[in-house]
């Protein structure tokens, strides 16, 4: 009589169990950095998910620590419909929630793939699924498994293989110890495989170090207002900040480019004279990389601009690649009944699209790939433009990601751009934090989360093309493959023993 209650029971504890297994997962994600505590919660979810005995609840268990996975580490989500609580604040617990429960779907599906697989089979199919959901839908390649590397010496792969190859290694450091059975031994093997990792990232920034910077490199200034997102737009406030960043601007000694962040001029590009005239003042003569939107009716666009030493708005850029619900809503019209509105789009439906891969020229610098904001996520259309660029620029606004866990994830990403491409990285945040990363992904020098100040930052030298530059995504996927390959002969193995007789 008393065996459903505890069956039932015991069925919660395991879910309890994989939340809680994901959610450790995900402390090697910033700004914790606990990276070996990510292997190990790794590899415990490895082992729960092969105790599973049929492929639903082999599925089940892997959307379960999905769920806690994303729930940990994308935390910081709630923080954009907190900037106008009283319009978007019933939206946070639904969008983190959905959001955390729909990205475990591909964990789950990873799950359901790799029954019967072994644990290598299972490093596999979730490798696969970071890369699905890096993909599709536009894509969401935040708080990817191969993030727990940064700031160790194995990112220094991503130059072979990507933020995906990076994935795989960790999911294979995990499994191995799952694959051989012994505790002991296993440790020992994770822990060989972890060392073999972090040796041949430091093999590669001994190799091919970077070129000393020569003492006529030209001289960027960071600029960073720090406007919290509730006071940006407000008119009592906003000239505040924006004569804030003409005194960092006109500075002495003065430099040779100078940065604002994103949206950084409170007026439309198409109504700013006036502001354009006095920020070409401030500058006296040198070229000023700034966010604007703008409008060319009935479209209108986040955009990134560079005011050249005429005191003219010489070349734009358009963001290409748009964040969801945040900057467009599809169905705007429809979703706008029911309260549902774009979070950082001022006007209608929200932002239109520029043109990807577009690079701006920098006087006395060379070309540039500009990236606004949430572009600097996407690995693959970071170096999917057709000729290299001397430097990575990015401008952001990451005052829409609170103070805790989102801005240190955003710049995480960035320095494994920087690596990915062998580039340095120009990047310009409203809050923070803003840096100068060189083409290892080192922070040169850096304005913390919350300041406001100005950086004047000698540029890096870049280095010749990545393997990753050159061939994408193709060594991680070849890892992948190879790996699923392993699954599929311990499927076959498993198959053949449960087929022969009995001696």
């Amino acid at each position: 009589m008393n065996d459903a209650p505890r069956s039932v029971g015991r069925l919660r504890y395991r879910w309890w169990l994989a939340l809680l297994g994901g959610a450790a997962a995900s402390l090697g994600q910033a700004p914790f950095g606990l990276w070996p505590v990510s292997l190990v919660a790794l590899a415990f979810i490895i082992h729960l998910a092969q105790s599973r005995p049929t492929r639903r609840s082999m599925a089940a268990a892997l959307w379960w620590v999905g769920t806690g996975y994303f729930l940990a580490s994308l935390n910081w989500l709630v923080e954009p419909f907190m900037v106008d609580a009283a319009r978007d604040g019933w939206m946070a617990p639904f969008a983190v929630v959905f959001m955390a429960g729909g990205l475990a779907l591909f964990w789950g599906a990873a799950g359901a793939a790799a029954f019967r697989l072994g644990p290598f089979g299972l490093a596999a199919t979730l490798s696969l699924a970071e890369l699905t959901r890096s993909l599709i839908l536009t894509g969401f390649p935040w708080a990817l498994i191969g993030h727990i590397w940064i700031g160790t010496p194995v990112a220094q792969l991503a130059a072979l293989g990507g933020p995906h190859l990076l994935t795989i290694l960790a999911l294979l450091v995990a499994a191995l110890p799952v694959a051989l059975r012994r505790p002991l031994p296993g440790f020992a093997a994770g822990v060989a495989l972890t060392v073999l990792l972090i040796g041949a990232g430091w093999l590669r920034t001994t190799l091919v170090p970077i070129p000393e910077t020569p003492a006529n490199a030209p001289i960027v200034r960071l600029v960073q207002p720090n406007a919290p997102q509730d006071e940006k737009w407000d008119p009592m406030k906003s000239g505040t900040f924006f004569e804030r960043q003409l005194t960092y601007t006109e500075a002495e000694p003065r430099p040779d480019l100078v940065v604002w962040p994103e949206t950084a001029v409170p007026y439309f590009l198409e109504t700013a004279p006036g502001a354009i005239e006095v920020m070409a003042d401030a500058a006296a003569g040198i070229p000023v990389v700034f966010g604007i939107q703008r409008y060319e009716h009935p479209r209108y666009f986040n955009a990134l601009a560079l005011l050249n030493a005429e005191g003219e708005v010489g070349q734009v850029y358009d963001k290409a690649h748009l964040v969801p619900f945040g900057e467009y809503v599809p169905f705007a019209d429809l979703l706008a009944k029911v309260g549902i509105h774009g979070l950082a789009a001022n006007e209608g439906g929200g932002f239109s699209s520029g043109v990807a891969g577009s690079q701006v020229v920098l006087p006395g610098i060379g070309p540039a790939l500009p990236l606004i904001c949430y572009e600097g996520i996407f690995a693959e259309e970071v170096n999917a433009t057709e000729t290299r660029p001397r430097v990575l620029l990015l401008i952001t606004n990451d005052a829409w990601f609170g103070k805790f866990s989102g801005p240190y994830q955003h710049v995480a990403q960035a320095r494994l751009r920087a690596i990915e491409m062998g580039l340095p990285m120009i990047r310009v945040a409203n809050t923070g934090v803003s840096a100068m990363i060189d083409p290892h992904g080192n922070l040169i020098e850096s304005l913390p989360l919350g300041e406001a100040g100005f950086l004047d930052v000698p540029l890096p030298e870049a280095l010749p093309a990545t393997p990753f530059d050159r061939f994408a995504d193709w060594l991680a996927i070849g890892v992948i493959l190879a790996t699923l390959a392993l699954g599929l002969h311990h499927a076959r193995r498993n198959r053949v023993d449960a087929e022969s007789p009995e001696p």
